[in-house]
């Protein structure tokens, strides 16, 4: 029954995850296709370059409502298990969603809902320093990727001992830092482009 349970959340949540809230508001919008301009990605951060603060916002907070949802049901219905299957089944919706030819975002937005249902005071601790981070340097690939580290290592130190959940949460991290490779790259030579400036 345990067995079945997770069967259902994870395609409950990989389905939802596939949703691309970033695709739906440049419709709504009339915007550009985001899988063609940018950094084409689905995520909040293109959004946000290619079609300003409105769309980046809408973007994001659909993002992060889409990984709520299952989550807080892995949650409600398993436990802690639950809502950790829940979250890397989102996170593999967004990032290779069945609906858009497995061409999505980086998952990030929906990173900060799986931490908050999961572990809830590590996440708050890593909001603010991604906050702290992408104020400072002005890079949101920067703070994406500080953020999800710190989970990571926050995880394990206060669950050692549950290597189930650090695996999942260094599993996580090594998921979303993989999808930052390009911005990695741009990092390192200089040519990532900080908050506020536009991207053809």
């Amino acid at each position: 029954m345990d067995v079945l349970a997770y069967i259902v959340i994870a395609v409950i949540s990989y389905l939802m995850g596939s949703i691309s809230s970033g695709l739906l508001v440049s419709k709504a919008l009339n915007g550009p296709n985001l899988r063609e301009v940018g950094s084409k990605n689905t995520g909040a951060s293109n959004a946000l370059r290619t079609m300003g603060v409105k769309a980046g916002f809408a973007t994001f907070v659909g993002d992060i409502i889409k990984a709520l949802i299952p989550c807080v049901i892995g949650r409600v219905w398993m436990g802690l298990p639950g809502a950790m299957v829940a979250g890397v089944f989102v996170i593999l919706g967004h990032n290779w969603p069945v609906f858009f030819q497995f061409k999505g975002g980086k998952g990030v937005s929906s990173m900060t809902a799986v931490m908050l249902v999961s572990f809830w005071w590590q996440a708050i601790i890593c909001y603010v320093v991604t906050i702290a981070v992408i104020a400072a340097f002005r890079f949101i690939s920067l703070g994406s990727m500080v953020m999800v580290t710190l989970f990571a290592i926050l995880v394990a130190v206060s669950s050692w001992g549950n290597w189930p959940a650090i695996i999942w949460a260094v599993a996580l991290a090594a998921i979303c830092i993989w999808r930052h490779r390009a911005n990695i790259g741009r990092l390192l030579s200089g040519t990532e482009a900080k908050i506020g400036q536009k991207v053809k």
